[in-house]
């Protein structure tokens, strides 16, 4: 192993775990992935990696061939909506259009790092994630006033959240 790598290379770290991937590579004695009868067949278990708050997976192109996919991890998924959570916690008695633009920083921010090719769907679910929680603690600042959901829909179309979108096409 070179001096300036860490662990063996991608190819055989994702095929480590158990599954139609690993035993192609144990039949072959490891190297790259081989076209035709070896590749993996999507939806049979197959070993995935958690690495800079990603979860690295195999899955197929639009053209059948197999590549590795990438979508939020779990853990930072929720990490993330504990951090809002934790912040419209401890900001609900600013403003709502002082809480609506901190709280567009945040998901833009969320989004600038999270938003690659293929990650759209985790996107879109933080983002309803952040709209749940944010009303839940909208309808906390008050005993007696409830922030009902024809309320939110309102603040929402007056104060939209950024939708969530693609910001690297890595």
């Amino acid at each position: 192993m070179s001096e300036g790598r860490c662990g063996p290379p991608p190819d055989r770290q994702m095929a480590q775990g158990r599954g139609i991937g690993s035993r192609a590579m144990a039949e072959r004695g490891g190297g790259k992935p081989a076209r035709g009868r070896d590749i993996p067949v999507v939806g049979k278990y197959l070993p995935a990696l958690d690495f800079l708050g990603f979860t690295h997976y195999w899955g197929k192109s639009r053209h059948g061939r197999l590549i590795i996919k990438r979508k939020t991890a779990k853990d930072r998924f929720r990490r993330g909506l504990k951090r809002i959570a934790l912040w419209c916690r401890w900001s609900r008695h600013l403003p709502i259009r002082e809480q609506h633009r901190l709280l567009r920083r945040k998901v833009q921010g969320h989004y600038a790092y999270y938003g690659i090719r293929g990650n759209i769907r985790a996107l879109q679910l933080f983002l309803y994630r952040v709209r749940l929680v944010w009303v839940k603690w909208l309808r906390r600042r008050s005993q007696r006033a409830y922030f009902s959901w024809a309320k939110a829909d309102q603040l929402f179309q007056l104060l939209p959240l950024p939708a969530a979108r693609i910001m690297q096409q890595c």
